[in-house]
């Protein structure tokens, strides 16, 4: 696997002199904050004791356990966990050792995950057994014959044939790890973000850039020692990942991991614990509301909700900071290869800011270019360009960082939008062909391969729809071979046959004669998104403009 990076060296040594990159890992601030006499539970909710000094301890055992394994520096192994303790036990463990991690979401199954495993070639995998009734033991036994690399598979909260037990990894007494000199700079992590391609995309970020993109945002939502964080976002998840497993160790808060979302639990688990912040995607927000007006609670502590990862209309904002105690909710806007571009407008006086726009550019320089990478006017739409010391590194295969960065190192989004006020961002469309379901990235063309080997379809394209909860929903015009065109349901068991994640299969069909093109014979998505929006609209009774 080639993990190639865009990071000229006096580009990071500036970094470095303005303190940006902090020189560090998260287990040196782990160590840090024990050293300072903080040793109270890092996590809260969990059964298992989750202090500080446990947590480094058990982290220590891991590392050395590894090691046994034959895991050595530099090497990948990857998680598939819920929102568990143990996974941020996992990755502490990576930092101390200097391995690189992987985290997978565990909604995907057997095409995508044997994809990853292979793709960064990782050794090891921590797993669950069965979770929310799905046996990943099982789907793991099923590809690993594909995987060579793969040389062991860890259980965690449970025990499968052919598995290691995570507690015996854990419980071991007398192993002492062989801890080298990790590297800030060096390669930290490797996730996975759906492209316009079909195949995921490995972005690379090293551990100064993740650890810059939580100090930024502490820094503007004025987070400390006395917040509490509740994370319902996948920590799989790069906004799930460094704000519920990191940053209890670099800013010493506290995290209320949730593995199984229910929003009148989020309401008493934020009342009972007193969570002062959360980042999470629209459904979370949209729930989060009606829970609270239902159960009869304003939620006062919570200070800060920064919402993304889907459309968030204004309407939803305005909404959430009237029935909270504070004006607490804004929007932001990033990515796992850009995390937090913006920041949000948080408070009182700033709550149509935090309504109208997707939040203020912090920590990044950004232009606004159109397709001849020129600057456009002020206010106009343009692509969105990003660059900043919490930019990720680049992709794995160098090819794709050579498409997606300028000549003097901005990241090209895929995004368009304008500016507003100078340091406002207003996301309007996206140049990439993703579908963003839930705050889940969809790749489109991913769905399409698959539907095309449907017996029945002739051609297919997969676009986004409007959807009440989860912002965009999928919706396939399908070309029928003949004049039997195949049901939803007949398309979601296809589709789960085939090994796609059932979040991907398309929650509607629209059957076609034929699909609309360009001269050069391009499918033209513009043509059915705005079809599709026109359909949706009218069959709720309510006008099609944008809102």
């Amino acid at each position: 696997m080639r993990r190639h990076t865009l990071r000229s060296v006096p580009e990071a040594e500036s970094y470095r002199r303005s303190g940006a990159w902090i020189g560090a890992t998260v287990a040196d601030a782990a160590r840090d904050l024990l050293a300072s006499g903080v040793d109270r539970d890092a996590f809260l909710g969990d059964a298992q004791p989750s202090g500080v000094g446990q947590i480094i301890a058990e982290a220590e055992t891991l590392v050395a356990a590894l090691q046994a394994l034959g895991l050595h520096e530099g090497d990948v192994f990857s998680f598939m966990l819920p929102n568990w303790r143990e996974a941020a036990v996992i990755n502490l463990a990576a930092a101390m050792g200097g391995f690189v991690i992987n985290p997978i979401v565990p909604i995907y199954r057997e095409s995508e995950t044997s994809f990853i495993l292979s793709d960064c070639s990782s050794r090891l995998i921590f797993i669950p057994t069965v979770f929310r009734r799905f046996d990943y033991a099982q789907m793991i036994e099923r590809i690993r014959s594909k995987l060579p690399d793969l040389s062991h598979v860890v259980t965690v909260r449970g025990a499968a044939p052919g598995a290691i037990r995570y507690g015996d990894l854990t419980e071991a007494v007398g192993r002492r790890p062989r801890l080298p000199r990790v590297d800030p700079a060096a390669l930290k992590l490797i996730m996975y973000t759906s492209g316009t391609t079909g195949s995921p995309k490995a972005v690379l970020h090293s551990h100064e850039t993740l650890a810059r993109a939580v100090a930024a945002s502490s820094k503007h939502w004025q987070i400390g020692p006395d917040d509490i964080v509740l994370m319902p976002s996948p920590v799989t998840h790069v906004s799930g990942y460094s704000n519920g497993l990191e940053r209890p160790f670099l800013d010493g808060t506290r995290t209320v991991l949730m593995d199984d979302w229910k929003a009148d639990e989020a309401v008493r688990l934020i009342d009972r614990y007193g969570a002062t912040m959360t980042v999470a995607a629209t459904p979370f927000l949209q729930e989060l509301i009606t829970a609270a007006e239902r159960l009869g609670s304003r939620i006062p502590t919570m200070r800060c909700f920064a919402c993304g990862g889907a459309s968030v209309s204004s309407s939803l904002i305005q909404r959430a900071n009237e029935v909270f105690a504070h004006a607490c909710v804004f929007r932001v806007y990033g990515s796992s290869e850009a995390p937090f571009v913006t920041l949000g407008f948080t408070g009182y006086d700033n709550r149509q800011l935090a309504a109208s726009t997707d939040g203020r550019i912090v920590d990044y320089e950004v232009r606004i270019v159109d397709e001849q990478d020129q600057i456009v006017p002020p206010g106009a739409d343009g692509e969105i360009l990003a660059k900043g010391p919490a930019l990720f590194m680049g992709y794995a295969n160098s090819n794709q960082t050579a498409e997606s960065f300028t000549a003097d190192g901005f990241f090209r989004t895929g995004d368009v939008g304008h500016l507003v006020g100078g340091d406002a961002l207003v996301i309007t469309d996206r140049k990439k062909d993703l579908i963003i379901r839930g705050g889940e990235n969809i790749s489109a063309k991913e769905i399409e391969d698959a539907l095309h080997r449907h017996p029945d379809i002739l051609e297919a394209a997969a676009v986004s729809m409007p959807h009440a909860r989860l912002g965009e929903g999928v919706c396939a015009f399908i070309v029928a071979r003949s004049a039997t065109v195949p049901t939803i349901d007949e398309v979601g068991k296809f589709l789960a046959g085939v090994g796609l994640a059932r979040q991907k299969a398309p929650e509607r069909i629209e059957p076609v004669d034929s699909l609309p093109r360009t001269t050069s014979g391009k499918i033209r998505k513009d043509v059915l998104r705005s079809r599709i929006v026109s359909i949706v609209s009218a069959e709720q009774g309510r006008p099609s403009a944008a809102e």
